[in-house]
């Protein structure tokens, strides 16, 4: 665990996800879905109890208000019995501003729950 008061290494601040945020996702021959925990426009962190290694590559597939977005996305941490931190890889031009808006929905609904 790094100290509170060492610098984070992300380059995009993440956001809380709310229940209702699913990700289904392929990984080495194996579909999931996962319940996404906090994410950012540099990746994501998911549950899951399977483990994967680090560098293992996965392919993402939100469908949430903002529409569906695909993505591709290597496996960065695992946490046993947590979950998967994932960095991603690739993501389409269509897409991009898709997720934008979705981790933007995100941080107004966390905004708002902070605020009530």
């Amino acid at each position: 665990m790094r100290p509170a008061s060492a610098p984070s290494r992300r380059f995009t601040s993440r956001v809380q996800a709310p229940e209702d945020v699913w990700v289904y996702w392929k990984c080495q021959g194996r579909d999931d879905v996962s319940q996404v925990r906090n994410m950012s426009l540099g990746g994501l962190f998911i549950e899951t109890p399977q483990p994967q290694a680090s560098g293992t590559i996965t392919r993402l597939d939100f469908l949430v208000a903002e529409g569906q977005i695909w993505a591709d996305a290597i496996v960065r941490h695992a946490k046993a019995g947590a979950g998967l931190g994932l960095r991603f890889t690739a993501l389409s031009e269509q897409d991009r501003p898709k997720l934008a808006a979705l981790i933007s929905r995100l941080r107004k609904t966390q905004q708002f729950l902070a605020g009530a």
